[in-house]
């Protein structure tokens, strides 16, 4: 599993970045990959990376 610091959230859309030393570009996360909107900037996470449509997305993202 990657780990990263949550870089953007956007809570009226539901989404957000992390930020990590493993990728060049942040990795996109969705609120339902994460079980709920509560995520913060700069919160540390956990998370498994899959390929998207559009580029890395977290799955299975969990705080630390």
């Amino acid at each position: 599993m990657a780990q990263g610091t949550v870089d953007f959230v956007k809570k009226s859309g539901g989404c957000g970045f992390v930020q990590t030393d493993d990728a060049d570009d942040d990795v996109f996360f969705h609120t339902e990959d994460v079980g709920g909107p509560d995520l913060e900037e700069g919160q540390e996470v956990e998370f498994d990376t899959v390929e998207s449509e559009k580029g890395p997305r977290a799955d299975t993202l969990t705080r630390l």
